[in-house]
């Protein structure tokens, strides 16, 4: 197999719309040779515990009201051509998002980290779910196959934290500054959220790698 690491964040809207697109790839080629592993980069690693109102954040962010209409345009339009009906409007607060990237380091050792991801994305940008919230992150580790009261035993302690923090920090040392980026074979970068066809012929090349 080979390793498909990707470096996201659950609150980053490309990140979704990139997996998505992946996924579509991935569905049309059964027997990819990939193994996909999801690593932690926080959009906002000095985010409050307590996360921060949403549009409070987007127009600090953008430089006002207009700035986050404008940058958000694009993110509405391309996740309307990935098939995904996001509720952005219903989003009340950014959280913090280092207790969900535990929760993804603690779903790989569970062998459903791609489930748990996947549940991430969609409580956030469809359900319009606080995804800080350690109730909401063990009701997403129970339906995604994990011990919920394990998890929200662990989320109340630190475990976990400086793996995630240093992790980040290791990821910005190899040179990744946005998301999603998509590490191939441990060595090609590919950045952004990439359309189904780019990423059928990087799986018809990797396949025919593997094979030989």
């Amino acid at each position: 197999m080979i390793p498909l690491d990707i470096f996201s964040d659950p609150i980053c809207p490309w990140c979704y719309i990139g997996k998505t697109q992946l996924d579509r790839a991935l569905e049309a080629a059964p027997g990819h040779p990939f193994r996909i592993r999801w690593l932690p980069f926080m959009l906002n690693p000095d985010m409050p515990p307590e996360g921060m109102d949403r549009r409070t954040y987007l127009e600090r962010k953008f430089g006002g009201r207009d700035g986050a209409v404008q940058a958000y345009l694009p993110v509405e339009e391309h996740a309307r051509r990935a098939g995904l009906t996001l509720d952005l409007g219903g989003i009340a607060r950014t959280p913090s998002t280092i207790d969900a990237h535990r929760l993804i380091h603690w779903a790989e050792l569970e062998g459903v980290q791609t489930r748990v991801v996947s549940a991430l994305f969609r409580a956030y940008f469809v359900e319009a779910r606080n995804i800080g919230d350690a109730e909401v992150l063990a009701d997403i580790a129970d339906e995604s196959g994990m011990d919920a009261s394990v998890v929200l035993r662990l989320l109340a302690t630190r475990e976990d934290v400086q793996e995630i923090v240093d992790r980040d920090a290791a990821a910005r040392g190899m040179g990744v500054t946005a998301v999603p980026t998509f590490i191939v074979a441990q060595q090609h970068a590919v950045p952004g959220a990439q359309p189904p066809e780019l990423w059928a012929r990087v799986i018809a090349e990797m396949a025919g790698q593997d094979a030989g």
